[in-house]
């Protein structure tokens, strides 16, 4: 028998590093190896980090730094980087990190095996070299479909799909078009990503991610549906649709409105309850995707929208578009064909050039807005950003006493969205209980409604978790709140037993 072999893999950072982690999981489990949760365990830990910002970058090396230790005293025999940061600086993080025994950029995953294994047996892989990845696929986004350009996510191009061998392992998902990888699952969660998209050509002055992920490519409506059903089977009941801009889907099939399509096939599909859409540009809002993301059974009216600012000045600086009245007036939009849903956006303050009377019109725009979650990020100079050359910068401790003020303020607004809640009935997803048995004080039932994205838009804390099952959907009702937090009453099960 060969050897067993045995891999961790550590992920950080967005949804989109969630869904490329169990692609590589599919790779590697296709080609034999264990796939263990413990990197302590595990002959290798793949860490598949975070490029960002600066607080992720160093989150990425932490996590390097904290598997090369087990290397000392445990059964890691090596430590691998992927990921964004890993592809944005190649041999520069390998130089800087010679705890890490390799530094693998996006061409590497259709590989990943036999990189893996050479490092393994002592052998060394040259760290990659990072380059612009917007070069990499034809400026005209119609003529993307057919170039062969590792897109992580994506699979291959030039891949053909094989018939699936008789001995693939259990839960892996065979690649069953062009585009379509293999994919594990890494956890029992009843909710999953699915990549819709790649890359963004968008071209933000602050922002450095399409130059290490590239231009935006959608993947075909058939791959998506393909992958929902497969983890519809793996008793997924939500899938949220990640990529860095899901408002351009289609632009590059020839179909700009091809989200209002696909999404009603995707609440279709047998057994899925939920259907989540992340990452929409404002200034792409259409009327037809409003009225899709607010009235279609199963696609829940959930707008995660990149605001930034809403000084329009600072939004020019940006790039970007947009004011303060005609966002509220899209919002106006959104909550007159569905009052309850749910809105959260980002922000940065402390922008280059940024007055006070900027910084004032953010703080009225959110003071209006009643969004349901806020992330509010101090401005960093970013590596080969536009913004990183503008002069005009605000100082430190501007920036940082700016930030402190709006994060108090998002605190309270927050506070006061999940307050104006109590009340109102919600489907709520149940996602963890924890046996009586088990449960210290505090511990219990919760779940996430229609409102609440995955890890960044607060739970449902039930008051009685009996007889609540993860993978149930449940009618409860909000009777209180603990921050961002929703406290609701089960009010009877609205579904059939969702999980064995």
């Amino acid at each position: 028998m060969p050897e067993r072999r045995t891999v961790a893999l550590v992920t950080l950072g967005c949804a989109r590093n969630e869904v490329d982690s169990e692609e590589l999981a599919g790779r590697l489990a296709a080609d034999g190896w264990e796939l263990v949760e413990d990197a302590a365990d595990a002959d290798v830990a793949v860490v598949n980090t975070c490029g960002f910002v600066e607080a992720a970058k160093k989150d990425s090396v932490d996590a390097l730094l904290e598997a090369n230790d087990l290397k000392d005293h445990g059964k890691t025999q090596a430590v691998v980087a992927v990921g964004c940061m890993a592809e944005r600086y190649g041999k520069e993080l390998a130089e800087a990190l010679p705890e890490a025994d390799g530094v693998l950029g996006f061409d590497d995953y259709a590989d990943i095996s036999n990189r893996l294994q050479t490092i393994l047996n002592g052998g060394s892989v040259e760290a990659h070299t990072p380059r612009d990845r917007r070069k990499l696929l034809p400026i005209s986004p119609a003529e993307r479909q057919s170039a062969d350009v590792a897109l992580p996510g994506h699979a291959q191009a030039a891949e053909e799909p094989a018939p699936a061998p008789d001995d693939l392992p259990d839960g892996l998902a065979p690649a069953s078009g062009p585009r379509a990888p293999l994919r594990r699952r890494l956890d029992k969660s009843p909710v999953a990503s699915v990549k819709l998209a790649s890359g963004c050509d968008r071209r933000c002055s602050f922002c450095a991610i399409p130059s290490f992920r590239g231009s935006f490519i959608s993947r075909r409506p058939s791959d998506v549906l393909g992958e929902t059903r497969w983890l519809a089977e793996q008793g997924v009941k939500e899938v949220m649709l990640v990529s860095e801009n899901n408002t351009s889907y289609g632009k590059d099939l020839g179909d700009i409105r091809l989200l209002e399509t696909l999404l009603p096939e995707l609440a279709a599909v047998d057994g899925i309850e939920r259907v989540r859409v992340s990452y929409l540009q404002p200034a792409e809002m259409r009327p037809g995707l409003i009225d899709v993301l607010t009235s279609t059974p199963k696609v829940v009216p959930y707008f995660d929208l990149s605001f930034q600012h809403s000084a329009p000045d600072v939004l020019r600086a940006m790039r970007r578009f947009g004011d303060t009245d005609r966002f509220l007036e899209l919002l106006d939009t959104i909550r007159s064909k569905a009052p309850q849903a749910g809105v959260r956006s980002n922000f940065i303050v402390g922008f280059p050039g940024e007055k006070e009377s900027d910084f004032a019109e953010l703080e009225r725009f959110l003071t209006h807005a009643r969004l349901d979650a806020i992330g509010v990020f101090g401005y960093s100079d970013e590596d080969g950003t536009e913004a990183a050359g503008y002069e005009d910068k605000l100082d430190e401790d501007t920036i940082a006493e700016r930030l402190a003020h709006m994060q108090r303020l998002a605190e309270e607004l927050t506070s006061q969205r999940a307050e104006e809640r109590i009340g109102e009935t919600l489907e709520v997803l149940v996602e963890t209980v924890v046996p009586l048995d088990e449960a210290e004080e505090g511990e219990g039932a919760y779940g996430r409604a229609a409102h609440q994205a995955p890890e960044t838009d607060g739970q449902v804390v039930f008051t009685d978790g009996a007889g609540l099952v993860p993978g149930r959907i449940v009618t409860a009702k909000v009777v209180g709140t603990l921050g961002v937090d929703l406290v609701a009453e089960p009010l009877g099960v609205e579904l059939e037993e969702a999980a064995g």
